[in-house]
């Protein structure tokens, strides 16, 4: 007999506590297995009971589902997939695939490590259009208004790209990019100090030495990537 929920095919009320679906998913699991019951030859009603509770036993995925039997025509949807897998007796029922939550690692790599990759990179690479640009005539005020405006919107991004950083603690494997960043990040903030001397003193080996800490903290920034592909063989 087909089940209009996830509800019904575990018997419990859609305010059942974590502790209730799972008690009943035992209960049903136990009743309808064939080991249990070897009259039983059909595997329908366990693939039923298992995609219910696996549905039912996440909180996120309840939550979502809940909103779905709220509104109705999703939830319809939601219950004919479910039939699909299961109205075919003598045919293999294919488990839907269980939403594997994220590890510490894959969390901080895409919240600190990918960021802070892509805005030491976007930093260190704006340089030379800067000081092409500034090349023109470094004694023109405009150019070099525009060379002091682009110090700051770097110092700003740098700022952005250090709190991101520590933002959250790294894995313990991870604790080499980490440092690889995290002195990425200081060439730059030493690379922009020797720039911003530049409008002061009109002093080419400022310039120089700016640069030589960019080309340093790029090839930090490489060898962090390079340190991340490492972690996982």
């Amino acid at each position: 007999m087909p089940h209009s929920n996830h509800y019904d095919t575990l018997q419990v009320d859609r305010a059942a506590t974590a502790n209730q679906i799972k008690q009943a998913y035992r209960r049903l699991v136990k009743q309808f297995h064939p080991d249990c019951n070897p009259h039983l030859t059909s595997t329908d009603q366990i693939a039923a009971l298992n995609i219910a509770y696996e549905v039912l036993s996440d909180a996120r995925r309840r939550a979502a589902y809940d909103v779905e039997l709220r509104y109705g025509d999703s939830a319809v949807a939601t219950g004919d997939r479910a039939s699909r897998h299961t109205s075919t007796p003598q045919q293999p029922t294919r488990r839907p695939a269980r939403a594997t939550p994220e590890t510490d690692l894959e969390v901080w790599l895409r919240r600190v490590h990918t960021p802070v990759d892509r805005a030491i990179r976007e930093i260190a690479r704006s340089l030379k259009g800067a000081i092409n640009a500034l090349a023109d005539d470094p004694y023109d005020d405009q150019l070099m208004a525009e060379f002091e405006s682009y110090l700051e919107r770097m110092t700003t991004a740098l700022d952005r790209a250090k709190a991101t950083l520590q933002s959250m603690p790294n894995p313990r494997s991870t604790a080499g990019v980490a440092a690889h960043l995290y002195y990425s990040l200081s060439h730059l903030g030493d690379g922009l100090g020797e720039l911003a001397y530049f409008p002061l003193s009109y002093d080419e080996t400022r310039l120089h030495d700016g640069q030589e800490f960019f080309r340093a903290a790029e090839g930090l920034r490489r060898e962090a990537k390079e340190a991340v592909k490492a972690i996982g063989h």
